[in-house]
């Protein structure tokens, strides 16, 4: 892959101080409970946990026994219970439960409670209406961000994109706000921030507002831009196959934050094994952001070089075969463990894909990107529907299919919905309201009304207030204006014969040639020339962009020489890893370093899952 920057990229800041900082938190919490605990901890708490304090760190401040957080009785003896939750009403009943049945049966403990990342309001209503409001102390872990690489931060909340952009519940806005200011704490000041979307509007409205509350001091800023983005400005690239080998792992084996589990499969034994998936991983930070078709070859060079160190063993005096062995040995060994672990992999990833006739699949979403043979795309998704291949594939390239072409036409969809509904059961009828809210799964709806009322408006108002109340009806209606946009912004490369993807010219690799992500595209536009020349991109994205200069005590912020090439790339309801490989690509070929932010990363089957009215 051609890797090479116009100019070296900066070195990205250490981030090993948000961790620290959440260790540390979260030992002064607990030892406001002095004395032997019991912890509870809830599911999705459990792996970011590990990665900020492992159990021997708990241990040492007095945390006796560790129990994940399940609706059933509890069998602990512990007369001090702590339990490290989620903000969610249904685990407060449970606790307010064993709190109940613990006062009934005549049993005294201590309880706290520490909601993590903040503690709303409904959750204190609930120990209120339960009586047990004295009885319980409760506290919040701002832990708000997590390493999980030296470019990925993650705020580690799935239900992020549910509940903003499905229910419309805005509570973790002011999470995301929090986050970004933790951020801005710690490396900013920031110089420019840059964003498009309703929610990235908000936080960074919340943000303003707890940066001017604070306390101002002046320093030099780590981080030049940052720019925020909403999910659903880009759906279309969420909802792509995968084809770089991160993105294939994350959609085989479900990377789970910044590490997989590889079954016997991979393992070749009958255990499984949890492996960290990092740039401390020599081989996978090698291959992370290659193509898939690039893999197999470097795994093959990469199996050839560790031969040839090992063989320099021979011929050695005792000397030189101490020091290799004190050196380099250790070594070699853990790489070729990790060697042997992704060439497995890889060909788990082939089985798996040649099964689901993975050619034939890119194809056919190839040319829903492109717009042609759309009613033999249509003939390929029934077949993929009456199959029964997966209901979740099938649902995505539905989604595809509207997307790109604006809305299904009413037979079209009553057609693809009445199949689906037939081959996955009626109770997805609400997983067809969820998609048609969002705007992932529409039926075309006749432009005349919107034309009509748009006539009658002009005679009335200038042609300034007819442009905005468009943009409004535009919005009600959720078009996606997804060829418009590919248009204007070339997202479909013009190519002369065969894509290269061994030294790729573009962004567009990630998806074999066919198609350049638009979130990725919109950072690289907005970095060089600002919003300036976008309108057009920006009225058909409905609007919401903003540009602010955000120098921390209103004058120029002087920064670093190279802090404007420091970009934060925050997403707003989750990332894919194929955008992650594409902003490394184009910071590679621009001399820019892109940390990035996320709400939690995802993909199309986690993004699909998450809206399904009945949960797989």
């Amino acid at each position: 892959m051609a890797l090479n920057s116009r100019r070296d990229a900066p070195e990205p800041p250490d981030f090993s101080l948000l961790k620290r900082l959440a260790r540390d938190q979260l030992i002064y919490l607990l030892e406001q409970l002095p004395g032997k605990k019991d912890l509870f901890i809830e599911a999705d708490l459990m792996s970011p946990l590990d990665r900020i304090a492992n159990v021997s760190t708990l241990k040492q401040h007095e945390v006796d026994k560790l129990y994940k957080l399940e609706n059933k009785p509890i069998v602990s003896t512990c007369d001090q219970l702590c339990f490290l939750i989620r903000p969610r009403i249904h685990s407060v009943k449970w606790i307010a439960d064993i709190v109940n049945t613990d006062k009934a049966a005549g049993r005294f403990r201590r309880y706290k409670i520490i909601f993590s990342p903040q503690k709303f309001y409904a959750c204190e209503t609930i120990l209120e209406e339960q009586g047990i409001y004295g009885d319980v102390s409760c506290d919040k872990w701002e832990f708000y961000l997590l390493p999980l690489d030296d470019d990925i931060i993650s705020l580690e909340l799935p239900e992020f994109f549910r509940d903003y952009f499905l229910e419309g519940d805005q509570r973790w806005v002011s999470t995301a706000g929090k986050a970004l200011h933790l951020l801005h704490s710690v490396y900013g000041p920031f110089s420019k921030v840059y964003g498009i979307g309703r929610c990235a509007k908000m936080t960074y409205e919340m943000w303003r507002e707890l940066v001017e509350d604070g306390e101002q001091r002046p320093r030099q800023p780590e981080v030049g831009n940052v720019f925020l983005i909403d999910r659903d400005v880009d759906f279309v690239t969420s909802l792509c196959s995968q084809v770089v080998y991160e993105g294939l792992v994350d959609d085989i084996f479900r990377i789970k934050c910044g590490s997989v589990e590889f079954g016997p499969e991979v393992t070749s034994s009958d255990k499984s094994l949890k492996v960290m998936l990092n740039s401390s991983d020599k081989v996978f930070n090698e291959i992370r952001n290659e193509h898939f078709s690039n893999v197999f070859g470097f795994l093959s060079q990469k199996a050839k070089s560790l031969q040839t160190a090992y063989d320099k063993r021979r011929g050695m005096d005792i000397q030189q075969m101490k020091t290799f062995v004190s050196q380099e040995l250790k070594g070699l060994k853990q790489e070729h463990r990790l060697l042997s672990l992704h060439i497995s992999a890889c060909e788990s990833i082939m089985k798996k894909k040649t099964k689901q006739d993975f050619q034939e699949l890119l194809k056919t979403e190839h040319c829903l990107l492109e717009g042609f043979n759309i009613r033999e795309s249509i003939s390929y998704i029934e077949e993929h529907i009456n199959r029964q291949v997966s209901l979740t594939e099938s649902l995505r390239l539905l989604c595809l299919l509207s997307l790109t072409e604006n809305g299904l036409i009413p037979k079209d969809y009553r057609s693809l919905k009445a199949q689906y509904l037939q081959s996955y059961g009626t109770e997805h009828l609400l997983t067809f309201a969820n998609l048609r809210k969002l705007g992932l799964l529409v039926e075309q709806q006749p432009g005349d009304t919107i034309i009509a009322m748009e006539n009658k408006v002009g005679k009335l108002v200038t042609d300034k207030a007819v442009g905005k109340l468009t943009d409004a009806f535009n919005s009600l209606a959720k078009k996606s204006n997804f060829r418009a946009l590919s248009k204007k912004l070339a997202l479909i490369p013009k190519v002369d014969g065969v894509y290269d993807l061994r030294t790729p010219p573009d962004m567009a690799y990630i998806f074999s040639g066919a198609y350049m992500p638009l979130s990725c595209k919109l950072v690289e536009q907005v970095l060089d020339h600002g919003w300036t020349g976008l309108e057009e991109v920006t009225r058909l994205l409905n609007g919401n962009e903003f540009a602010v200069t955000a120098g921390g005590s209103g004058g120029e912020v002087k920064t670093k020489d190279d802090s404007p090439r420091l970009v934060f790339v925050m997403f707003l309801g989750g990332c894919t890893f194929s955008e992650i490989s594409a902003l490394r690509f184009l910071g590679r070929e621009r001399g820019y370093k892109f940390i990035i932010v996320t709400t939690a990363i995802t993909n199309s089957a986690r993004l699909l899952e998450s809206v399904l009215g009945s949960r797989v």
